[in-house]
């Protein structure tokens, strides 16, 4: 493993990237907050949009607010909203927070970069 580089070792021991790992996380906090195992309540960071049509995606979509500066677009409750957006109805309704990650490895293992923020932007 010595002389290979970052993203061969990565590959051949079948680690998930730091920025993947971040953003995995992200998503499971939210998770934790819709579903009520976080001390902090969901309400406190997001808004639930009320005028979702549920044609697309899930029925628990966040109200993306818009960002008046650079700063603040960096924040979590402003980061993981389109990623959060991207998931599907199967993941959002796990019943549990290790029913969630495997199926967020399931999407990361089927959608090619989905944890990368190049490919969350819309």
């Amino acid at each position: 493993m010595k002389g290979k580089t970052y993203e061969d070792r990565l590959r051949c021991l079948r680690l998930w990237t730091l920025e993947e790992r971040r953003n995995r996380q992200d998503l499971i906090e939210v998770f934790k907050m819709y579903r009520g195992f976080s001390s902090i309540p969901l309400h406190k960071l997001f808004l639930l949009d009320t005028n979702s049509k549920g044609t697309r995606g899930h029925t628990c979509k966040l109200v993306k607010t818009r960002c008046t500066r650079d700063i603040t677009k960096y924040f979590f409750s402003s980061k993981v909203i389109n990623r959060w957006h991207l998931l599907d109805q199967q993941t959002v309704d796990a019943p549990s927070i290790n029913t969630f990650k495997s199926r967020l490895c399931y999407i990361r293992d089927n959608r090619m970069g989905f944890f990368m923020d190049w490919s969350a932007e819309p």
